[in-house]
């Protein structure tokens, strides 16, 4: 096996809540980019997989372990790294030539130099002839092949890739995804390693040598998969549907925890995520999958093409509806269940009754708030002691989306309601009566 550039051994990382409680993001990690190859790093939203990058790429340090690039402590940021972002990041008022000049100028390249050394990367990436366009100038395509010339021009051994490409449209970014490899196989990079951060299986698939699955709570590699295929690949070959459907199946299983055994159905924590998943597209999934040419079982990967979901979309939703018991995922393949069956051929009422039974089945958080709410003579309460208790375990941010998707599930259910304007949570209005003559 070729020489390592970047090393990581055991790497954690932890982030402080609002409440000064520690809050693990990584744990754990080993992980080697080696000369030569491509890694594409597969997770859900929040796992880790962005920190991870920022500390390959010497932005934030770690709390644990050891990284290094060339055998050498990583400390701060290195010159033979640079890193591309899903958002463009150009400098609005700079022309193209100024924006991908900058890493250079930051480096102390005289004026000639780098104004030659940007023009070449302006070409490589395809844009020559749009060195004094500004950036509004561009369509989104083309201002992302002006953020990927800035990394290329200093010409780093190692390119780290965040979501690089999800901000485009399909096409556009399938056709720069497609140029990037025609520059990295046929030599014209100097780069000697890129690690890519995506939600796209297929184009983990066609770009990777390998592929990570990343877990959550904490971020952590929990499988890998080697493509020992050759570049350019054809993405309907028997090959490269065979290996997507391998990374979904690795994708969709069950991620170990202590304790519990392989095979045995997930039950969430009361501080776990819960996955981004509307109501009314986990019924749409439900009801395209029992209709034809499903009826009622499908490959993931076929599914998404056919119902023309992104991997972003479908995998949570796929998870919500696993947690509810509405289907079965095994083997890259998704199947309806009795319940779900019976989900989706009841009338609204007995689609909300099952929903909420599963819900308080399921999610500790909803089951939580349903028992607090409970204990009100009020039956109500401000979500503030629900934010403080899931901002244990993760960020302000994820801590409100999480709790408005358990919100939002339990107001479908009939299980709470909530007031939006007071930001209070409370039992639904038949209910509270009951509570109040009991």
């Amino acid at each position: 096996m070729s020489s390592a550039i970047i090393e990581l051994k055991g790497v954690g990382k932890s982030f402080r809540g609002s409440d000064g409680t520690p809050r693990s993001v990584l744990e754990g990690v080993d992980f080697e980019l080696h000369e030569g190859e491509i890694v594409a790093l597969l997770g859900q939203s929040g796992s880790g997989k962005s920190t991870l990058l920022r500390i390959m790429a010497g932005l934030i340090g770690v709390d644990a372990g050891d990284v290094r690039y060339r055998g050498q402590p990583l400390y701060g940021t290195a010159r033979g790294i640079s890193m591309v972002f899903q958002s463009f990041a150009l400098f609005p008022w700079l022309t193209v030539q100024q924006n991908v000049e900058l890493g250079l100028e930051a480096r102390g390249v005289a004026l000639a130099e780098r104004e030659k050394q940007a023009e070449a990367a302006i070409e490589m990436i395809g844009l020559a002839g749009f060195e004094g366009a500004l950036p509004r100038e561009l369509s989104g395509g083309m201002r992302q092949r002006v953020g990927i010339a800035r990394a290329l021009v200093t010409e780093p051994e190692v390119l780290l890739m965040d979501e690089a490409f999800s901000a485009l449209d399909v096409l556009t970014g399938e056709r720069l995804r497609d140029d990037m490899l025609e520059l990295w196989d046929g030599g014209q990079m100097s780069t000697k390693g890129i690690l890519v951060v995506s939600h796209n299986i297929e184009e983990a698939v066609m770009m990777a040598d390998r592929v990570l699955i990343f877990a959550s709570n904490p971020g952590r590699i929990r499988a890998e998969l080697a493509i020992d295929l050759p570049r350019p690949r054809e993405v309907d070959s028997a090959e490269v549907r065979r290996l997507i459907d391998e990374v979904y199946a690795l994708m969709t299983a069950s991620a170990p925890r202590p304790g519990r055994t392989a095979g045995e159905p997930v039950r969430l924590h009361l501080g776990d995520r819960l996955p981004e998943a509307d109501v009314s597209r986990m019924e749409g999934v439900l009801e395209l999958l029992v209709d034809e040419p499903f009826n009622g079982i499908a490959d993931l990967p076929q599914f998404a093409e056919e119902t023309e979901l992104t991997d972003e979309d479908l995998l949570p939703l796929t998870e919500a509806l696993q947690l509810f018991g509405l289907v079965n995922v095994a083997r890259g393949d998704i199947s309806i269940t009795p319940l779900g069956r019976r989900y989706v051929e009841g009338q609204n009422t007995l689609r909300k009754e099952v929903f909420g039974q599963q819900l308080l089945a399921h999610v500790p958080l909803a089951a939580h708030i349903r028992h607090s709410l409970e204990q009100e003579t009020s039956g109500e309460l401000p979500e503030e002691p629900f934010l403080k208790l899931l901002r244990e375990t993760m960020d302000a941010a994820e801590a409100e989306r999480v709790l408005k998707v358990a919100i939002e599930w339990g107001r479908y259910g009939e299980v709470f309601e909530y007031n939006y304007n007071t930001g209070v949570i409370h039992l639904p209005e038949g209910e509270e009566e009951e509570e109040e003559e009991a």
